[in-house]
Formats: structure tokens, sequence, C-alpha cells
């Protein structure tokens, strides 16, 4: 099979068309503070959904009420026997003071979980005191932070960046661990 000159010249091109715009997408954005101002972003990534949900008592929680902190969000489901085996370390967890707060989301009718009224009534009797749990009705949001399993981890910095996200049980130590390469 014999390759054309004009094919490769249009493949070499195309490839390094291709390179040029990805290091363009890489280049580091600007972002408005609370107060108006433009900061330079710090951390590698892309801007965290602006998620605007519920906790279990029906308070409007928001990620920009979190601006200038750090914030993990895990997403478990009721049915998922790994994500209930790690609540209590996860309760732990948010217990503590780490330098960033723990956010929990369930995604009642999503996926298999309960709907909003059976999923509060089930964890209204658990024993995790210090979780903070908002419902994504219907993955409204899981579908933004691309969401593909339970449980799954994100890791905000304090710009508002999605700097990194994880499928799979992380612990404690990892999550810490995590966050101190995070600003």
């Amino acid at each position: 099979m014999k390759i054309s000159k004009q094919l490769i010249k249009y493949v070499l091109t195309a490839g390094v068309l291709l390179a040029v715009l990805s290091a363009c997408g890489a280049k580091e954005t600007m972002q408005d503070t609370a107060m108006g101002e433009a900061s330079r972003i710090m951390n590698k990534g892309v801007t965290a959904p602006p998620v605007s949900i519920n906790d279990l008592n029906g308070n409007e929680v928001r990620l920009a009420d979190f601006k200038g902190q750090k914030v993990y969000v895990k997403y478990w489901a009721s049915w998922c026997s790994i994500c209930l085996a790690g609540l209590e370390d996860l309760n732990t967890l948010a217990g503590q003071d780490n330098g960033f707060h723990v956010i929990t989301i369930v995604t009642p009718n999503y996926k298999g979980e309960k709907s909003t009224k059976d999923f509060t009534e089930w964890f209204t009797r658990q024993p995790y005191h210090n979780i903070t749990v908002l419902l994504d009705e219907d993955g409204v949001w899981a579908k933004k932070f691309g969401l593909r399993g339970y449980p799954s981890s994100f890791y905000i910095g304090s710009d508002g960046i999605l700097v990194k996200s994880s499928p799979g049980h992380a612990s404690n130590d990892i999550i810490t661990e995590t966050f101190k390469g995070i600003t």
C-alpha cells in the first residue's frame, strides 16, 4: 500500500494543530473572587459545577458558599455496600478540622437511589451526625460532575477548581494526603 506525500503532510499538519490547540486549552485563566476582584487560579483542572441543592432539612447549599475554601465532595448511594462500609470513616473525617469541608451527595430517584422521603427517613436513623448530606434530585448535578459510579470522590480547591475526581472508596488518609497538594 502506497501512502501519498499529500496524505502524510495532511496528517502531520493536523497533529501539530491539535497539539497547539491542546496547549492553548491548558492555559491558566482568571476567575472572580467573592469580592468581585480578579485572582489567579492556583490549581490545574476545570471549574467545579456551580452546585446549588438542598440538604436533608430543605436548606439550600451552594458550592459558592465555600468560596476560598477547599471542599471534598463524595457521591454515594444507600444501596452501595462499599459506600455504606465507608460512612463511619467519612463521619470521622467530617468531624475533624483538616483544612477542607466534607460534603456528601446522594441522588434520589437516580441510578437506583430511594426517593427523597425514603432516603431522608432512612438516613435520620443512622448514627452519622457529622456528615452533611445534599440531595441531588434525579442526578442533575451528578451528570455535570460526570459521575459514573458510586462511591466517587471530587476534590475542589479554594479557587473553585475541580482538581481531581476518582471513582471508588478513598480512605481518610488518602483524602487528607490528596488535599495537601491542593491550594
